[in-house]
């Protein structure tokens, strides 16, 4: 009996044992946790694009005090700014009380998601129907975008520079879209082929009427339909295609899953989970020690590309021009700092459990998950972090009595992912990432934790703390 004790003491004291947060939260933080998911979710409804996202993002950093960045403006401890990077990224800081002399805090999250894109001459006619081609946006499994209701957003910039906001399918009386499949009665062949084939990108074509303009009229006539519908709504000709963003996305509201309600389900929480907990973070920093950064980044989903995205220097010229006003210099700062890479991680799935190493991989409800590197095959395009970096974060999780795992994408060699953290690494900031488990990663409906959730949401605001 003696033994047994000690044993048991031991592996208290010496095994790394994470457990189900619910068994650890009191039940005040567990409701906490719920509640914080209740603006989670409106904010997945109103920001199913990057834009949105943005829109969103400043609605809320506005009503919480933020103002407009002004290059060369000297902000005292306790300003609350933001940079608006082309209505697509965003930077949001709350100056500290020791400003940038030693450095920032930054968290950076992505706020695109996969989907389908419209082409630049996405409609056309055939067999009486109207559809829309599309060339899709990141890592999806193609034939899971087929029969699923979808609303269209975006932009279009029409001949005389005017730019008009496009949303359909999201409000109750609006119509929906679809790209069809293949009836199971005569799909020997497609289900022949390999998952990856059974759908074709050249078949990713969305359905978006049936109707002709006039049913005398000879060639094109549904098609014609259509652009007059258009052009009645939003004044835009076929040409303005050309100079338009136009994304479809998933009609689906997000919504609780599970009889218990425990779980978020809805299209592109990865990353707009962990972008949600960064900027709430953000704006209850009230004041800290250190200058907090959130950034909310674009074009993460295919790299990181173009001016939005985090391979661009607008990050790295938004610290140099607030350090300068600090009469320090940028690369000293960045130099000096710390940052969370805030992406999503796979949740182990027991239907597919032989994906994943299970003693190296994050479980749905055991708290925000530390990974020490993404990446593929020998750690490819990962930053991963210093031993230094990932110490400093436990140890300030484990004072605050927050929930947290570790653990990596999957099984070695079996695939993999990215993140900004090595985009951030570039700059020569210290960073390690951090963010929220998720099940059906890059499907049209993902899956979270509501208390995983709430912790990423509470270990960034104990980040910001420092």
């Amino acid at each position: 009996m003696e033994n047994k004790t000690t044993a048991e003491a031991l592996k208290e004291k010496l095994f790394y044992t994470p457990v189900h947060a619910a068994a650890k939260l009191p039940a005040a933080e567990i409701a906490a946790a719920d509640s914080f998911c209740e603006g989670y979710m409106r904010f997945l409804d109103a920001a199913k694009t990057e834009r949105e996202a943005v829109n969103e993002a400043l609605l809320l950093a506005r009503a919480n005090g933020f103002c407009r960045y002004e290059p060369g403006t000297y902000y005292p401890p306790g300003s609350k700014i933001y940079y608006n990077n082309r209505g697509k990224a965003l930077v949001l800081a709350v100056v500290g009380r020791r400003g940038l002399s030693e450095g920032a805090k930054i968290s950076a999250a992505h706020i695109d998601s996969p989907r389908l894109d419209l082409k630049p001459s996405p409609l056309y006619e055939d067999s009486d129907l109207a559809l829309m081609k599309t060339h899709y946006y990141g890592g999806i499994k193609k034939y899971q975008w087929t029969t699923v209701p979808l609303a269209l957003h975006g932009v279009m910039v029409k001949r005389d520079g005017a730019a008009v906001t496009v949303t359909v399918g999201e409000d109750d009386g609006d119509p929906k879209f679809v790209v069809t499949d293949l009836l199971v009665h005569l799909s020997a062949e497609q289900m022949k082929a390999p998952l990856s084939e059974g759908v074709k990108a050249e078949d990713l074509n969305i359905l978006v009427g049936s109707r002709p303009f006039d049913s005398t009229e000879a060639g094109q006539s549904v098609k014609l339909n259509i652009l007059n519908l258009l052009y009645e709504k939003y004044g835009v000709t076929e040409e303005d295609f050309l100079s338009a963003e136009l994304e479809a996305v998933p009609a689906a509201k997000a919504c609780d899953i599970g009889f218990d309600r425990s779980m978020v389900g809805a299209y592109g929480q990865d990353d707009r989970v962990c972008a949600y907990a960064a900027l709430m973070a953000l704006l209850d920093a009230e004041e800290p020690e250190n200058t907090a950064v959130c950034v909310l980044a674009d074009k993460e989903e295919i790299g990181s590309e173009g001016n939005t995205g985090m391979a661009s220097d607008f990050l790295a010229y938004f610290i140099a021009d607030l350090a300068k006003s600090e009469g320090l210099e940028g690369r000293t700062v960045l130099s000096g700092s710390d940052a969370l890479s805030a992406d999503v991680t796979s949740a182990f799935d027991p239907t597919y459990a032989t994906a994943f190493d299970k003693t190296n991989v994050s479980f749905l409800n055991r708290g925000v998950v530390i990974k020490k590197y993404t990446g593929a095959r020998g750690k490819s395009s990962a930053s991963d972090a210093s031993a230094e970096i990932v110490g400093r974060l436990r140890k300030r999780l484990n004072d605050a009595g927050i929930c947290w795992q570790g653990g990596e994408m999957g099984r070695v060699d079996l695939g993999g992912g990215g993140t900004v953290a090595k985009f951030i690494a570039a700059l020569d900031v210290d960073v390690v990432d951090m963010g929220v488990p998720l099940l059906s990663m890059h499907a049209p409906f993902e899956v979270v934790s509501k208390l995983d959730v709430y912790s990423t949401y509470r270990a960034i605001l104990e980040f910001y703390k420092d």
